[in-house]
């Protein structure tokens, strides 16, 4: 980054010829909001492949065990996942026009939602067609709703931290417990 041609320190024309603000939040402790953005880039590009790696291995369960309980380490490690990033990732929003640029971001390295979503529901859809989750459940829309609840848990935690609500463990089997995909086997009828 450049200063601007006014010699104006608190706006920047970066190499690719766009305009930022250079000025440090206070919030930040010195940090510029595009500091904030490739800290938080490079966090999520560090750890991302790790939390999708513990996605994708889930189709190894596929047919194996429990769903519930296969499902139990993901949600956790997902609400660890979102726990970290998330705090990395609030200096990011705290300005429009750097919020555009983290949107720019995430298009051109491809680490949107969608990346965590596919893997999740692709395991679903899987065990649905072993018969081990309801015919009725809709995978990408449950997957979403397992991920979002993983995020809440990490965002309320961070919001008001750790201890005034369920632990990340209980938040885990509550959130995989209400996501109800296991399908029920019908009780067979009592002899008299």
């Amino acid at each position: 980054m450049k200063r601007n041609e006014a010699g104006d320190d608190a706006r920047i024309r970066d190499d690719a010829g766009r305009t930022g603000d250079a000025r440090p939040y206070p919030q930040l402790r010195g940090t510029t909001p595009a500091q904030a953005v490739e800290t938080f880039l490079a966090l999520l590009q560090d750890r991302l492949p790790v939390w999708l790696h513990t996605l994708d291995d889930l189709m190894n369960m596929a047919g194996k065990g429990r769903v519930n309980d296969n499902l139990l380490p993901v949600a956790r490690a997902g609400i660890d996942y979102y726990a970290e990033v998330q705090a990395a990732a609030m200096p990011a929003f705290i300005s429009p026009s750097i919020t555009v640029r983290f949107r720019e971001a995430l298009r051109e390295t491809q680490l949107g939602p969608a990346s965590e979503i596919a893997p999740l529901a692709e395991y679903l859809e899987a065990e649905r067609g072993l018969g081990r989750v309801a015919p009725d459940v809709t995978p990408e829309a449950s997957a979403r709703l397992m991920l979002a609840g993983c995020f809440r848990h990490a965002y309320y935690e961070m919001l008001i931290g750790a201890g005034s609500g369920l632990s990340r463990d209980d938040g885990a089997v509550e959130i995989v417990r209400e996501l109800r995909l296991e399908a029920v086997t019908p009780r067979a009828p009592a002899l008299s």
